[in-house]
């Protein structure tokens, strides 16, 4: 009996040691540094601790063993209480262990993107950018004309193109709201569309702060005294849509091609926006100018001359022509 006993007890501190050296041996692979030599950005694919592991070993996080992957999958179980693993797009220091691998899968911040939308951007050329932004997920239809807030937006991976689009969308109805409670009344402009329409086209016209303002009340006289808005912008993009440059300066033949948009020939603003205005153009159609100015032309120097009188315009036309022939080549 006594035999019996002690053999008993032999193979009990054998699986007692054979226990502890497991558990040893299962905390030094989930304690180990890991194989990355720096930090690296990997996305972590839906469908939890396979698909989380597939995901870091093909990227090296992991090192390619026997014995990882039971152990990361004992490992995810035992500290399940610290809550689920995310599938997103995670940055993982060099080095990383397990234990580190594990807490970046649970309360690691995903990887921001950011896509920037410039102010005069054309519906197409947007729709483009929005196209070609990396991380973004499935299609989308091009948005209207106007219907984007210019702003740079925030995102993450797998992000649906058509979801950022909403977004970017919502921004310009609050945007263009704003403007529109807020504004100077005028009679020419008769809803938040001929609002956005007159910020379009001056965003189109001018990149000076300080002119804005100025074109509006520009555009805002003609309107009320019935002249053609002679835009050269709305010609442009009556010819092209907003696909970009035309390439050529503008012709006698194009200023005089009727299009719709082409407001030396039609009469008011245009049917609709040439452009996504921001936030200072729209602020600059609700809260134009003082002033009687009818006319304005390029200076050669980034901005504009204004003036009332057509002979004063005319003077400022020479000036510029005068410019352009004296300006080195």
């Amino acid at each position: 009996m006594r035999r019996v006993l002690a053999g008993l007890g032999i193979v009990f501190l054998v699986l007692v040691l054979s226990g502890l050296a497991g558990i040893g041996f299962g905390m030094w692979v989930f304690t180990r540094p890991g194989p990355l030599p720096d930090a690296r950005v990997v996305v972590v694919a839906k469908g939890g601790e396979g698909s989380a592991y597939a995901s870091l070993r093909a990227a090296g996080v992991f090192p390619d063993d026997a014995w990882t992957h039971p152990v990361f999958r004992i490992a995810v179980r035992l500290t399940r209480p610290d809550g689920a693993l995310h599938a997103a797009e995670l940055t993982f220091p060099a080095h990383a262990s397990m234990q580190q691998i594990l807490f970046v899968l649970r309360h690691g911040r995903p990887v921001i993107h950011r896509l920037t939308i410039p102010e005069g951007r054309s519906a197409l050329q947007i729709a483009a950018l929005l196209a070609d932004a990396p991380a973004l997920d499935g299609t989308f239809t091009s948005p209207t004309e106007g219907s984007v807030m210019p702003l740079t937006y925030d995102y993450e991976w797998g992000m649906s193109r058509a979801a950022l689009l909403e977004r970017m969308q919502r921004a310009m109805a609050r945007a263009l709201s704003h403007a529109w409670d807020g504004r100077v009344p005028d009679p020419a402009i008769a809803d938040p569309q001929a609002l956005l329409v007159l910020a379009s086209m001056i965003e189109r016209e001018t990149a000076v702060a300080e002119e804005r303002p100025m074109v509006a009340r520009v555009f805002l006289n003609r309107l009320h005294q019935g002249m053609r808005l002679q835009s050269d912008p709305t010609v442009v993009y009556g010819i092209n849509q907003g696909a970009g440059p035309l390439g050529h300066a503008l012709s006698h033949t194009d200023l005089t091609t009727s299009t719709p948009y082409n407001t030396y020939v039609i009469p008011g603003l245009p049917p609709g926006p040439i452009c996504s205005p921001g936030a200072a153009s729209l602020e600059a159609a609700a809260h134009p100018a003082d002033g009687d100015m009818l006319y304005f032309v390029a200076n050669g120097h980034g901005g504009h001359d204004f003036a009332s009188s057509l002979g004063d315009h005319n003077r400022h036309v020479s000036a510029f022509r005068q410019h352009q022939t004296s300006a080195p080549k």
